[in-house]
């Protein structure tokens, strides 16, 4: 449990601080495609991902959805919930891949937080990196490249209301173009240049995603093609 701490923000604790937060803590695993939050809850929560990723994304009332973060190894899952009140789920929590979770208590937390400025600054750099990185996604919808897009799009695609282990959105490579905002034949290139990749599989019933993990990569700013806003770490920072 300590060494999923460790590789969080909590890491930059003293030793004993890092094994009270490990007081009633669980670990738990969640397969792929399950969900972890739903949006409208209401219960407080905060997990460390020890391993996987998972998605955070909002729905439109029409089905469609948007990610707004990526949660990789590291990543701490619902500090918001600690402080705000009343509290409700404004997005989802998705597991793309097989994904273990360190569930913290969080009363506990709040309370070491309440007693130990050390804690409380930990939560505010977590809560700090959250709003940069959601205000990131912004820009990052505007301005993010066709290919970059394209690969958000099937990750998102393949996500929605999904039950299944399997990864496949169920999209056209017509309706890819139309809602990447891009010509059939720019879709055609890009798929093409995936499958040698090994990062998707196309068929009659869409397209299937063989590589969740590289491709979220492929939604992150290089260094070419990034803004010039300090945001080297990726598309969302801090996920």
């Amino acid at each position: 449990m300590e060494q999923v701490i460790g590789a969080s923000h909590f890491g930059s604790l003293p030793a004993d601080l890092r094994a009270s937060l490990c007081t009633r803590a669980r670990t738990i695993e969640i397969p792929a495609g399950d969900t972890r939050r739903r949006e409208g809850d209401d219960h407080e929560h905060l997990d460390i991902v020890a391993d996987g990723i998972a998605r955070v994304y909002v729905s439109a009332p029409d089905g469609r959805t948007m990610t707004v973060r990526y949660c990789h190894a590291g990543a701490i899952v619902g500090a918001i919930s600690l402080y705000s009140r009343p509290f409700w789920m404004p997005a989802t929590i998705e597991c793309l891949v097989d994904t273990r979770l360190l569930a913290l208590d969080p009363s506990l937390v709040r309370d070491l937080a309440d007693r130990d400025p050390r804690v409380a600054r930990v939560l505010l750099v977590e809560l700090s990196e959250r709003v940069t990185g959601f205000i990131a996604e912004i820009s990052a919808g505007a301005f993010a490249t066709v290919r970059q897009r394209l690969a958000r799009h099937l990750l998102d695609l393949a996500g929605v209301g999904s039950m299944h282990r399997s990864l496949v959105a169920p999209v056209s490579q017509r309706d890819l173009a139309d809602a990447a905002g891009t010509s059939r034949e720019v879709v055609v290139r890009v798929l093409r240049d995936f499958r040698e990749a090994g990062l998707v599989k196309t068929g009659r019933s869409g397209i299937r995603i063989i590589d969740p993990v590289r491709l979220v990569g492929e939604t992150l700013w290089s260094d070419e093609a990034g803004p010039a806003s300090g945001l080297e770490q990726g598309w969302n920072p801090g996920s």
